[in-house]
């Protein structure tokens, strides 16, 4: 057997690619859209991918799986449990509880493992003739290290009312599942640390299903459904704006896009009439080089791991936009882009002082100036952090407003007073900031250190777990 562990850090995504090393054939499980990956990986070990599955219909992030079938002509193997309105909507070969897929002298066996969706389907690997006992099981979102799959983001994320607490007891029944198979099991999640899908999920690749009996919070609520369906339900991270076009996306037909794209170098000319018809400017940049210069009305989204999901959160599917970033950075951004399935790159530009505009500084400030606009009247000071971050410890009289749906919130911000933003670190409030700048707000200060360094100097915070913040 040929086993290769595909990890995608800016989506804390795995994917799979299994071969038959004596057939020459491989599956892959729950492909990233930039299939190149995958097909080096084929290449380069003599194999020739036949089979395609998914663990279930992903939101977060864009399935390569038709893009992959459609270059190497493998079959897509995907679920049809879930009932009416929770099934794929184009070709496949539909599985069930109990399904084999048979790869050359491996056996991929489907377990139904409902709960984080109705559709969610774990795979049971034997590897014969070597043994007759299963080695591996790939448990998509339903089994993480440490964690297990939040069943909260279609309400959340899709707007689908009343599946949470459905979704809690059917994820209930599917540990019972788990906690059947044997202790020796390697357990090969979907996400790891990092991944919105959770809200403990370890930092390493892999388990056991032994391992996770002991260690794995959600199989400590034995004879006890309600007291799981709580604990599951509560402090989940916010779900990013986009999850809810990925499970779109995801489930119907549409375009495909086989490569990676090569994006433009656009001119000062072309950036300056984008702009001027409303085209957004997104500065790829480090926090501090664009704090020391930048378009006036772009958006600072570093070009980290987090990048995709900030860019979810800000950038609609149906609209064009520009990048700032390297040249050495620009395919990596393309990347990620892809992988949520924003295609409408216009083009990039390197170097912001060449545009012919003239370029702002953010306002940053450092930790004894920020002390000084505590409690005052004429000043808003607003942590943009998560509800639950700012639960679990926050600066007392600060305020909570949610970086991600700053946007829908903005009647909540003063613009007649003082602003001064912080968030845990410092890289989501230079989000915040150049959207407020773009938005018009004029008195706007960044607490870059945040309360990270609020804490780390030894200053006091409150936790207010009972408080509903903004959200």
């Amino acid at each position: 057997m040929f086993f290769q562990h595909v990890y995608d850090k800016s989506l804390a995504q795995a994917s799979y690619f299994i071969g038959c090393q004596k057939a020459g054939v491989a599956l892959v499980i729950d492909p990233k859209r930039d299939i190149d990956t995958y097909l080096e990986i084929a290449k380069a070990n003599n194999m020739k991918i036949t089979h395609v599955t998914e663990t279930h219909i992903h939101a977060d992030f864009l399935s390569g799986s038709r893009e992959l079938a459609a270059v190497t002509g493998a079959e897509m193997f995907l679920s049809d449990e879930g009932g009416e309105g929770w099934q794929y909507e184009f070709k496949h070969t539909g599985l069930k509880d109990g399904s084999v897929i048979t790869v050359g002298n491996l056996t991929f066996q489907v377990i139904h493992t409902p709960g984080h969706t109705p559709e969610s389907i774990s795979f049971l690997l034997t590897d014969q003739p070597a043994s007759m006992e299963p080695v591996m099981l790939f448990t998509g979102d339903f089994v993480f290290v440490g964690d297990i799959g939040r069943p909260d983001l279609l309400e959340k994320a899709a707007g689908i009312i009343g599946t949470k607490e459905a979704g809690a007891i059917q994820m209930y029944g599917s540990i019972q599942k788990f906690e059947a198979l044997p202790d020796h099991l390697q357990v090969w999640p979907g996400h790891g640390a990092g991944s919105a899908c959770g809200k403990a999920l370890g930092a390493v690749p892999s388990s056991t299903v032994g391992y996770e009996k002991i260690r794995n919070w959600a199989f400590h609520y034995e004879n006890n459904q309600d007291g799981f369906v709580k604990y599951l339900l509560a402090d989940q991270p916010e779900p990013p704006k986009y999850f809810a076009m990925m499970k779109h996306l995801n489930k119907v037909d549409r375009p495909l896009l086989t490569e990676v794209p090569t994006q433009k170098k656009l001119t000062g000319m072309e950036v300056k009439d984008a702009m001027a018809k409303g085209i957004k400017l997104i500065d790829a940049r480090n926090k501090v080089d664009f704090a020391a210069g930048f378009v006036p009305e772009s958006i600072n989204i570093q070009g980290n791991n987090a990048f995709a999901t900030w860019m979810g959160w800000f950038v609609d599917y149906q609209e064009s936009f520009m990048l700032v970033a390297s040249e050495a950075q620009i395919e990596d951004l393309t990347r990620k882009l892809m992988r949520i399935g924003l295609d409408n790159v216009i083009g990039y530009v390197s170097d912001v002082n060449s545009l012919g505009i003239d370029l702002q500084k953010s306002d940053i400030i450092e930790i004894d100036e920020f002390k000084s606009y505590l409690d005052r009247e004429n000043t808003q000071v607003i942590d943009i952090r998560g509800v639950a971050e700012y639960n679990s410890g926050h600066i007392e009289g600060v305020e909570n407003i949610f970086v991600g749906t700053i946007l829908q919130n903005l009647d909540k911000i003063n613009r007649d007073k003082q602003i001064v933003i912080h968030c845990q670190s410092g890289d989501r409030a230079a989000i915040a900031y150049s959207l407020l700048l773009k938005h018009g707000y004029k008195n706007v200060k960044n607490y870059s250190g945040s309360y990270m360094d609020w804490v780390n100097q030894g200053n006091p915070v409150v936790t207010n777990i009972m408080e509903e913040a903004v959200c």
